[in-house]
């Protein structure tokens, strides 16, 4: 009976122990599981989250991107910061360094690099040569109507229309001067004039003689 008693006792007396133990392991661990951070880095921006530090004592946040220290803080709980990053042509190293103002097993360095941030190129602009030059309409060619034909001036008539021929006289008329039948007429004449002196002469010896 004693044995067993025995026994009992140090079988309890191991399990006090062992939970002891875990008990202490987990008070311990409790504290650094309540410190946590996260932060991001991209082309534009820092954003940095600090959550369950010490209310009690200062913490500090210190921010570095390549030798130039940007943010430089003290806080106490929880810290949320969002910074913009300055232009850049080449990547950035951005580092983070947070001291914990209850221990300093929680306080953690660590460095991100930024990348340059893509942008759209803008496109090139059309050079010279490139440029082209629209063709010239070819303008319809109108045959102007007989409405539309100039018309020719009235001395342009006169010079150049034919000169109307007299009707009746023919091309004699135009001449001056003696005609071509005057010869004729004169002649006629003259035979009148001898035949009437015959028949003058005729009468008077008809009527001598019958007196």
């Amino acid at each position: 009976m004693t044995a067993l008693r025995l026994r009992w006792q140090r079988s309890v007396a191991i399990t006090a122990t062992a939970a002891a133990a875990f008990l202490g392991t987990a008070i311990a661990a409790t504290p650094a599981q309540a410190h946590s951070h996260g932060w991001s880095v991209d082309c534009y921006t820092v954003d940095l989250n600090l959550t369950n530090y010490s209310q009690d004592k200062d913490n500090t946040v210190k921010i570095t991107v390549g030798d130039r220290t940007v943010l430089s803080e003290t806080f106490k709980g929880e810290y949320n910061k969002k910074l913009d990053l300055p232009k850049h042509t080449e990547e950035l190293k951005v580092t983070a360094d947070v001291v914990a103002g209850d221990d300093s097993k929680f306080s953690w360095n660590e460095s991100k690099t930024a990348p340059v941030c893509e942008t759209e190129s803008p496109s090139p602009s059309p050079t010279e040569s490139e440029t082209t030059t629209p063709a010239p309409s070819a303008s319809p060619t109108t045959t102007p109507s007989q409405s539309e034909a100039p018309q020719p001036s009235a001395s342009e008539s006169s010079s150049s229309a034919p000169a109307a021929k007299p009707q009746g006289g023919g091309e004699n008329l135009a001449e001056t001067g003696s005609s071509s039948n005057t010869p004729m007429l004169v002649g006629i004449a003259a035979a009148v004039v001898i035949a009437g002196g015959g028949l003058v002469a005729f009468a008077r010896k008809r009527r001598s003689s019958q007196g």
